[in-house]
């Protein structure tokens, strides 16, 4: 009786952890859908929280994008006043450690906010975005983007 006992304590017990596991990675992922501009697009996997390296704590910023949600362009987010006239911040696209691309958003020169100058960028699996655009596979690589000294795009073979 105690072995039924303790394999169903065992089995109880990992059947929660199952659970648990389950229902964060469901939490994790909710909000963080594609963008607007990456809805729909090969290998889009969603957005996340981006702070920039000089990052401005407790204030509204504002930002145009120069090439919009397109992967296969390097691309400058520039920082702007309320106005949209430039004020010398920006920042490049970038390829992450797990070979994803950060592509900013949204449209190409659409003035935009970032509250708390928090920005949300989509990143792409560039191997997937190319074989949604007829090629054999892709990777992320750095390119330049001026006015920003670096950024990243997907290259496909």
């Amino acid at each position: 009786m105690k072995h039924l006992t303790r394999i169903y304590e065992t089995f109880g017990l990992t059947s929660l952890m199952l659970l648990l596991s389950a229902l964060l990675a469901c939490s994790d992922r909710a909000g963080h859908e594609p963008s607007a501009g990456a809805q729909g697009m090969a290998g889009a996997k969603g957005t996340f929280e981006f702070k920039p390296e000089d990052w401005a704590v407790g204030v509204t910023t504002w930002w145009k994008d120069t090439d919009g949600v397109d992967p296969g362009t390097a691309g400058c987010h520039i920082g702007a006043d309320s106005d949209g006239s430039p004020n010398g911040r920006m920042f490049g696209e970038a390829c992450l450690v797990d070979g994803l691309l950060v592509e900013s958003n949204p449209s190409a020169a659409e003035l935009h906010s970032h509250k708390e100058d928090i920005g949300h960028p989509d990143k792409f699996d560039c191997s997937a975005w190319c074989i949604g655009n007829g090629s054999s596979g892709g990777r992320c690589e750095a390119a330049a983007a001026p006015p920003c000294p670096q950024s990243a795009r997907c290259v496909c073979e």
